[in-house]
């Protein structure tokens, strides 16, 4: 420190741009007993000046309390810390996440050399929301961004929303919880961190509010859906009011290489030029699908674009291997699950959508299940048939899918992990496991982290099995497990793949046994045609299955398909040749994801460095 001022460095830094010119600072210099203030602010040179002579004497006097100096100067070096990118002061708080070097690296990147404006390209599942969410985190955390925009396809907005809060502790609302009472201008004013589906917030209702604010930070998720500049997806971001910008996808360029000038020129306009000479200079084809000059063309995207792959990142996982276990129920099971499914193909005027994908959702989970939901539904909607189905699935003692699954894991020696969604069925499975004397932990979202802790120590150590919510295992490492049962199967794949993802993951060293459980002619058995047998599933690289699926179309859902089909068609040879028709829509869409992938390897080349 010098006598009447202090300067942090020649030149901003990350540091100073962060409070700007003119913040004024407080430190206060403790003399004996009395506090005395110290304010200093920064000028226009990024000088730290103070404006106490009396402050600058005491501390030279050495009259001040020991404790309270030490915290000062504790409170200078963090500062120091935060004066540039060598360390991400986030790290430490972040505890419910694995954190690999080169995700590390890749936000250094971002935030050191690209100025918070980059397309993080990674290879499908190396981690780019992992990515992202640290450079969220770590602005947020040197008080750099306040407000904050995700945009998604529909599909991924609660996905996104649960990652920034389960992994990163960032609370955000979104677009699919928005109170339809509040005016929509207020609600794109009043809130300082938004997730929303793309196709939300280019509605017209919507494109005005969004637009017309600025915004720190904006985050664009499969990114590639802004390959065209005359689409209105372009125009909304392009149009968005933002100082950093993230966009996201692993297919850059899914037809052409002008759909990467289109990306690019989002990001930092004017670094490839125009369309023409850009296609003069790196277009070798009428096509544009072949690259010229590419070595060029490739030292041009590292200014803007971070491209991991697993060559690069020698990242290399075991092999998994599914197998579906279809069980035979008894017949007071499939009579219920078969009225059932009659009772909402005729209904569809009095439940809503949500709701009977719940009840079926639920019934192919448990008996116990179903009867919860059912009798919750009967207290709001007094309707004599549901009232009996709520009778007959309270009274269904004994369970198929429970006994096949305590003989599998009476043979088995294996560190096996249950998958369930709704509580009831853990419950019951709970009661089973303990009955026919199998040792077992439990891991739920709603313990205490103390019993959390104990559940993972006990299945490393002492039981054979966890039973696991939804949630169960995020962020912990279990790869000393290497089976996964699905007891009950969700319909969204991108939720199977996080439970696939809790242990083949890096740091696995066995391959990897997953089984999943379905009722004869149920919807799940129906599912698990289409995902395993048709599409191969679980033989791809986790995160695969998104870029399939959105292939299909930008704001597909399948669970929404799926149960369109399922109420639509009656007789069996309907709903096969819908399923069917189904899976070749996803036969399509898998092969133009692998066209794709040839095409950015062409591209791009397997060495492409971050």
């Amino acid at each position: 420190m010098r006598k009447g001022n202090s300067r942090i460095n020649s030149k901003p830094t990350p540091y100073c741009l962060a409070i700007g010119v003119g913040t004024s600072l407080n430190l206060t210099i403790f003399t004996g007993a009395e506090g005395v203030n110290l304010r200093c602010y920064m000028d226009k040179n990024y000088t730290f000046k103070f404006n106490s002579s009396t402050s600058l004497k005491a501390l030279k006097a050495g009259n001040y309390d020991p404790i309270n100096f030490y915290q000062a100067r504790l409170d200078l070096f963090n500062l120091s810390i935060m004066a540039d990118y060598d360390q991400l002061v986030c790290l430490p708080t972040l505890t419910a996440i694995d954190k690999y070097w080169y995700q590390i690296e890749t936000a250094r990147k971002v935030l050191r050399q690209l100025g918070g404006r980059a397309l993080l390209a990674d290879e499908v599942g190396l981690g780019k929301t992992i990515e992202a969410g640290l450079i969220i985190a770590e602005y947020l955390a040197r008080g750099m961004v306040s407000s904050i925009l995700v945009v998604t396809p529909a599909s991924l907005v609660s996905q996104w929303q649960q990652e920034l809060s389960d992994k990163f502790n960032i609370h955000t609302i979104t677009t699919d919880n928005r109170d339809p009472q509040q005016p929509i201008e207020e609600f794109w004013t009043n809130n300082p961190r938004i997730i929303a589906s793309l196709n939300t917030a280019k509605s017209a209702k919507h494109y005005g509010h969004v637009t017309s604010r600025t915004w720190d930070l904006v985050v664009v998720d499969e990114a590639h859906h802004l390959k065209n500049r005359n689409t209105l997806n372009w125009k909304l971001v392009n149009a968005l009011n933002k100082r950093f910008m993230l966009m996201l996808t692993a297919t850059p360029v899914q037809n052409s290489l002008v759909e990467l000038f289109n990306l690019l020129t989002l990001l930092k306009p004017g670094l490839l030029q125009t369309e023409a000479a850009f296609k003069k200079e790196y277009v070798d084809s009428r096509n544009g699908r072949v690259p010229k000059n590419p070595e060029k063309l490739r030292s041009l995207m590292r200014e803007v674009m971070v491209r991991n792959t697993r060559a690069l990142v020698d990242v290399k996982l075991p092999k998994r291997f599914a197998s579906t276990i279809t069980v035979t129920p008894e017949k007071s099971e499939q009579k219920l699950y078969s009225d059932l499914s009659e009772y909402l193909r005729s209904k569809d005027d009095l439940l809503d959508k949500l709701s009977r994908t719940n009840l079926l959702m639920r019934a192919g989970s448990s008996p116990g299940a179903l009867a919860d939901s059912l009798k919750q539904l009967t207290r709001t909607l007094p309707d004599s048939e549901l009232k009996s189905l709520a009778r007959r699935a309270s009274q269904v003692k004994q369970v198929s899918k429970a006994k096949a699954l305590v003989e599998m894991l009476v043979k088995s020696s294996q560190k096996t992990l249950v998958f369930t969604t709704h509580k009831a069925t853990s419950a019951y499975l709970a009661e089973t496991l303990r009955d026919s004397s199998i040792p077992f932990a439990e891991f739920q979202g709603g313990m205490s982290l103390k019993e959390k802790d104990a559940a993972i120590a006990a299945f490393q150590d002492t039981v054979g099995v966890l039973l696991a919510s939804e949630t169960g295992g995020e962020g912990r490492n279990i790869q000393f497990a290497n089976v996964i049962i699905n007891y009950d199967l969700p319909w969204n794949p991108m939720k199977i793949e996080q439970r696939i993802g809790r242990i083949h993951r890096i740091g696995q060293t066995q391959d990897v046994f997953i089984f999943n459980f379905c009722l004869k002619d149920s919807i799940e058995e129906y599912i698990l045609r289409i995902l395993h047998d048709k599409i191969n599933m679980f033989e791809l690289v986790v995160g695969e299955i998104e870029t399939i699926l959105g292939n299909v179309d930008d704001e597909f859902d399948f669970s929404e398909i799926v149960m369109e089909i399922w109420l639509k068609h009656q007789a069996k040879p309907e709903l096969e040749t819908a399923f069917d028709q189904l899976a070749d829509n996803l036969l399509k869409a898998k092969d133009q994801y692998q066209q794709t992938q040839e095409l950015d390897e062409q591209i791009f080349g397997e060495d492409f460095e971050a």
